[in-house]
This record gives C-alpha cells, sequence and structure tokens, in this order.
C-alpha cells in the first residue's frame, strides 16, 4: 500500500448501536473503491472487519477493526468499533486516536441508545462528525422518522446534505443538496427545494458573514455554503445527515466525498498536548518533526505475537529501526511496520505524522504508552477507561489449567486494559472484572483460543464476617495421654462484642502466673486461628474483644502449642454460647439515570433492601441516587440496571460498613455455606 501525505489521510470512527450496520458499510465502501470484489456478510462470517472467531460466532463486532479506504488519492482509515456497551474500552481506544467520527443510524430503528449515548462521548472528545441513515432499502425504512430521533438527541444542528429518493423496496438513490441540484424527479421536488432552504439557513446561522448576506436577500453561492458547513462541522455547529444502503451501495461515493470534503484531516485538527522533561508542549502533525507515535491497542496474534496498533502524531516511525518507550524508559527494537486491513497485513517502510499502523512483538511496549526519540522524550496521556463493574469469579477448569491461569489472565489484561483482575482478600477468589456478561464470556473465549487455559466463571462470593451479640465467659481444657510426656493445656476466656469496626482485640489479665508469660502468646495465636472460620458458617469472626483471665499448666506437659489448641477451642465454644450473628457487608451505592427512570430505580432498590440517601439533580437532564445497599443484592446489578434503564444508566459502588443479616435469611446463607463446602470436599 502507497504511503500518503499527512494532508491526504483521515482517521474516522465508526460508532453506532449494535447492528445498526457499521460493518456492512465498511464492507460496501470496500466493494465501491475496489478493494474488495465481492460484499461479505456479517451473517455469512466474511466480513473484513469482523474477522475474529468471537465475532464470527456472535454476528457482532467485539473489537476496533482498523480499515484504510484509498479514494479520491486519499487515505481514510476507518475504525470500526463495537455497538455492543459491554466493549466500550475499544470504542474509547478509537475516539482518542481519531480526528472525527461517523455516527451510523438506522433508517428503521431510528437513532437507538447506544448511538446516543455514544455521541456524547464525540461531543466530550469535540470530534467534528457526520451521520449515515444506514438501511434505506429495508422494509420499515422511513428518513423522516429517522431524521426526528436524531433531531430529539443532536438538535437543530443536525442537518440532512441529501433526500433520499423512495424508501424501503422503492428506494433507489438520494439526491444531494450540495451543490443545487438540478433536474430532479417531480416527486421530491418539493422536498428538495424545502430542505435546501433549511441547510442554507443553518449554515448561514454558523457564520457572521453568511448570514448578513442570508438576511439581506443574497443569494449564498455553492462555494460560501461549502466553506461555511466545512466551517460549522469542524467547530462542531453542524452535524451533516446522509443516507443509502449499504446492500445496494447507494450512498457510498457521496459519503466518502462528505468524508474528505467535510471532516478535518490530521494536520487541520490541531497540535496534541504532550509531556516532556520541560513541562507541556504541543505537538504538530509535521512528518519532518521528531517521533511522536501512541499506542493505543495491542492484540495476541496467532502466528505473529503480540501486536502494537499505534498512531503517529509527529514525526516518521521506520521499519527495523530503534524508538524510545517514553512512557516505560526502554529502548525498543522495531521490525515491520505494517498496515492493516481487518486481519490482512501488509509491509510498509514507514508511517507518517497522521497515519495509523502496526508493529509486531515489542518486548516493552503496551497499550497506552508513548513511542518516541530518546534525545526528545515525551509521552501523551495514557488511555483512560471507565471504572469495570461487573465482578465474576473465575476459575480454572482444570489442575493444568490451574497453571496457565495467572499468566493468562496477565496477557489478556494486555491485550484488554478495560478488564481488570484482583484477588479479593475477603473471600480469596480470583476476580474478572468488566462491564457486563459478554465482556467476560468473550474474554474467557479468548483465553482459550490464543493461551490454550479453559477458565470458568461463577457468582462472586459475599464476604460475610461474623460476629457476637452477647458476653460470656468460657473454659476448654486440652489434656491428653500419649504414653511419654503428654500435652495439657487450660485457659478461661472472656468474650466481648466490640461494636461494628471495633475490629479483634487480645489482652491478658492473668495473675500469679497461672498461665506462665511464654504460654499467652500462644493462646492469642489459637484464638486468632479460630476466628478464621467461624461457628456459624465459616466465616471470619471480627468486632471482638477476648479476655485471658485464668487457667493452669503442667509443669512437664504443657507447651505452647497445647495453649494454642486450648486458646482456638475455648473460643468456638465460647462464640456459639455468646448469641452468634451473621455480618453483611454493605456498599454505598451511586447511580446516575434520566430523570424519567428515577422512580424505577428507587422502587427497585427498596426490593434490593436498600436505604435511600438521596436523590440529587445532575443538572442535565440526569439524576444521581445515593443509597446503602447490600453486597449480596449486587451481584448482578450492571446487568439489572442496563435493563431497567435500556443502557442509559451508570453506577458506583464502594464499601461502606458491615450490618446484621436480617434473622430470616440467615439460615438461608448457613445452609447455602454448608452445602459448598460439602460439594467441596466432595
Amino acid at each position: 500500500m502507497q504511503v500518503f501525505t499527512t494532508e491526504r489521510l483521515r482517521n474516522t470512527a465508526l460508532l453506532s448501536h449494535n447492528g445498526a450496520g457499521k460493518t456492512s458499510l465498511v464492507e460496501a465502501l470496500l466493494y465501491a473503491t475496489g478493494a474488495i470484489t465481492r460484499q461479505g456478510r456479517v451473517d455469512d462470517g466474511n466480513t473484513v472487519s469482523d474477522y475474529e472467531p468471537e465475532e464470527i460466532k456472535r454476528r457482532s463486532s467485539i473489537q476496533l477493526s482498523l480499515v484504510p479506504i484509498l479514494w479520491n488519492d486519499h487515505k481514510v482509515n476507518l475504525l470500526d468499533t463495537p455497538g455492543y456497551a459491554d466493549f466500550i474500552g475499544e470504542v474509547i481506544a478509537a475516539l482518542r486516536v481519531c480526528d472525527e467520527a461517523i455516527l451510523v443510524v438506522s433508517a428503521v430503528a431510528g437513532m437507538e441508545v447506544g448511538t446516543a449515548l455514544l455521541y456524547r462521548r464525540v461531543q466530550d472528545n469535540k470530534l467534528p462528525s457526520l451521520i449515515f441513515i444506514s438501511k434505506m432499502d429495508r422494509e420499515n425504512a422511513d428518513f423522516d422518522r429517522a431524521m426526528e430521533s436524531i433531531q430529539k438527541i443532536v438538535g437543530k444542528k443536525a442537518v440532512p446534505l441529501q433526500v433520499p429518493l423512495g424508501a424501503a423496496s422503492t428506494f433507489k438513490g438520494v439526491v444531494s443538496l450540495l451543490p443545487q441540484p438540478e433536474a430532479l424527479p417531480p416527486e421530491v421536488e418539493n422536498k428538495v427545494e424545502k430542505a435546501r432552504e433549511r441547510l442554507v439557513e443553518a449554515i448561514a446561522e454558523t457564520d457572521e458573514t453568511l448570514a448578513t448576506k442570508f438576511l439581506e436577500g443574497e443569494t449564498l453561492s455553492d462555494e460560501e455554503l461549502m466553506g461555511g458547513l466545512k466551517r460549522g462541522v469542524a467547530d462542531g455547529q453542524l452535524v451533516p445527515i446522509l443516507c443509502g444502503s449499504a446492500f445496494q451501495g447507494t450512498g457510498m461515493r457521496e459519503l466518502l466525498d462528505a468524508v474528505l470534503k467535510l471532516l478535518p484531516g490530521p494536520a487541520e485538527r490541531g497540535p496534541v498536548t504532550a509531556k516532556g522533561p520541560r513541562g507541556e508542549q504541543l505537538l504538530q502533525a509535521d512528518p519532518g518533526g521528531p517521533l511522536t507515535a501512541f499506542v493505543f491497542k495491542t492484540s495476541a496474534d496467532p502466528y505473529v505475537g503480540k501486536l502494537s496498533y499505534f498512531r503517529v502524531y509527529r514525526g516518521t516511525i521506520k521499519s527495523d529501526s530503534q524508538v524510545f518507550n517514553g512512557s516505560k524508559s526502554q529502548m525498543e527494537r522495531l521490525g515491520q511496520i505494517f498496515v492493516l486491513r481487518g486481519k490482512a497485513q501488509e509491509q510498509v517502510a514507514h508511517i507518517v505524522a497522521g497515519d495509523i499502523g502496526v508493529m509486531a512483538k515489542l518486548a516493552y511496549t503496551s497499550t497506552g504508552d508513548t513511542l518516541c526519540e530518546k534525545d526528545t522524550p515525551c509521552s501523551v496521556e495514557s488511555l483512560r477507561f471507565p471504572t469495570p463493574y461487573y465482578s465474576m469469579a473465575v476459575l480454572p477448569k482444570s489442575k493444568a489449567d490451574l497453571d496457565k491461569m495467572t499468566t493468562s489472565l496477565t496477557r489478556l489484561r494486555e491485550e484488554d486494559p478495560s478488564l481488570d483482575v484482583r484477588r479479593e482478600q475477603g473471600t480469596g477468589e480470583t476476580l474478572l472484572v468488566g462491564y457486563g456478561d459478554a465482556h467476560l464470556d468473550v474474554a474467557l473465549e479468548r483465553v482459550k483460543r490464543k493461551f490454550g487455559a479453559e477458565l470458568v466463571l461463577q457468582l462472586p462470593k459475599v464476604p460475610y464476617r461474623e460476629t457476637i451479640a452477647a458476653p460470656t465467659q468460657t473454659e476448654y481444657k486440652h489434656r491428653k495421654q500419649t504414653g511419654g510426656h503428654g500435652q495439657y493445656g487450660h485457659v478461661f476466656l472472656r468474650l466481648e462484642p466490640t461494636g461494628r469496626g471495633g475490629g479483634f482485640q487480645f489482652q491478658s489479665a492473668i495473675a500469679g502466673g497461672v498461665v506462665p508469660r511464654e504460654y499467652i502468646s500462644w493462646v492469642e495465636k489459637g484464638v486468632a486461628k479460630a476466628l478464621q472460620d467461624g461457628v456459624l458458617a465459616g466465616f471470619p469472626v471480627v468486632d471482638l474483644k477476648v479476655t485471658l483471665y485464668d487457667g493452669s499448666y503442667h509443669d512437664v506437659d504443657s507447651s505452647g502449642i497445647c495453649f494454642e489448641i486450648a486458646g482456638s477451642h475455648a473460643l468456638r465454644k465460647g462464640a456459639l454460647e455468646a448469641s452468634p450473628i451473621l455480618l453483611e457487608p454493605i456498599l454505598k451505592l451511586e447511580v446516575v439515570v434520566p430523570e424519567g427512570y428515577s422512580g424505577d430505580i428507587i422502587g427497585d432498590l427498596n426490593s434490593k433492601r436498600g436505604r435511600i440517601l438521596g436523590m440529587i439533580p445532575e443538572g442535565d437532564g440526569h439524576t444521581r441516587i445515593e443509597a446503602h445497599v447490600p453486597q449480596a443484592e449486587l451481584l448482578r446489578y450492571a446487568l439489572e440496571l442496563r435493563s431497567i434503564t435500556q443502557g442509559r444508566g451508570s453506577f458506583t459502588v464502594a464499601f461502606d460498613h458491615y450490618e446484621d443479616v436480617p434473622p430470616h435469611l440467615t439460615q438461608r446463607i448457613v445452609d447455602q455455606n454448608k452445602r459448598e463446602k460439602e460439594a467441596a470436599r466432595a
């Protein structure tokens, strides 16, 4: 593939709700430009951008895919992104390195929830954008209805650049409003005239000079309108709307023309900020400047090993050279540089500022790192992913998989840093944390296929605790005769609850040496061991004060281990007599939802034994609801909230405190824990 200059590059993210037609649109664009001789179909699993086995199986994108489109002496790097919310990390990576976005809206479904949420991300990233209404040939396609749904989200700045000729089975093409259309089919003549009037007015409103001419009744030329439209798109005042059919191939060339004419290239987007030894610096897209390249994705390829996707912000990166990792202060040796089209790799000698490429087998570099020159070190801000919120316990399927699990999960995180892997201290489980069930299921499929480890998921255990509700005194005498020296340890313990958060306290009130000083620490050790396996359901005992106040010993038969055994048994005996209770972790939950969902959320939290702490208007049509909710009720909350709010809600949780488990639930938890232990022994 030829190397294009910075001025002839575009980096464009394709975004939409799942199923709106992004991948089919990529196929149609490739076919329209002669890159492929036959369009693939998502249902057939033979598209260029959905090539991973997990994508073919699900008939849906699960990772960003790089697909360069060559058109009119330009290269448009399309980044086809997943539409399913579980894979938002891929979208964030794409938005970071793109200069603009195309949002795809189905003419049948209109602007769906996922697309609306992604449009907000485009705004947050201050990216120019346009919208393509797809599937105009499908049954029930309706351009006007799709436009209404778009304008509800985007507002008046959403302006059509085209009028469709028919819809569904009668769809046969599009009429562009710029330049001024000439011979028009009679059935759309009036519609085109009104649409052009609205377009001219919208463009004029974004530019003072054009507005003056428009209000004075002067005719604005197509050149003036195109210039005003491009400026309006660049500063976010206008979002052009185009339409077509990927299946028919209608509207593809017009879409590519709009990308080149209306959306900015890397040099037009302005500088990128980086940090160096002398503070912040602005990186211009200059191919002749010192190298700065940002790695935005890492993938494990079964044939060439680790692949690192990068965008060059400044300078030129060359095959078979050395670069400096400014994020890790390490030199990296580069081999061959590639450009990708889906999974197809093509070798190139170099990649210039503004372009995107791939390198294989980098030793130190990972996602979010910056590659530069050692004498001009710098680093671009790394990627920031939302905190993952859906946790599942991950276990090896067999003993052979146990040996591979840790390494596989580490390599998985290199490939998908939006995942988290952590150890839950309260239960001893390894947790895999992502954005939903599909995210974690795909992660395990990749682990099996790429790293050879079979892992399984199960709901994580709740880290319950036990304590006592009443003070008590207890005694235990450990005595055993074995033929030689015997065993003897005798203790009296006083047990008292300390209140929530009081922790474990041990003290000695021994007087007169009834228990020698050297054995007291052994008693404490035995008590501490017994605390780890409570008396109700085997959960650790907390918030307890233990006092050793009496006992006895034998000059010959006593030893430290004897008093450890006595202390352990005394603690268990006393805890059973001190009204033991079960404690559960209570989480501080904050849910942000559109105002219309507040009542549903509060009702759901009340059914989960939640206590509403407050409702706070966010000022943008959203409400933040704060509540205390038992952890046991929130194990699948990520999925439940998505269902209630159609994906519009978000939440965060943090541990707050422990509370008593209601009596009617305690026995159920005790019985369940007993069954699990019996199953584990079997």
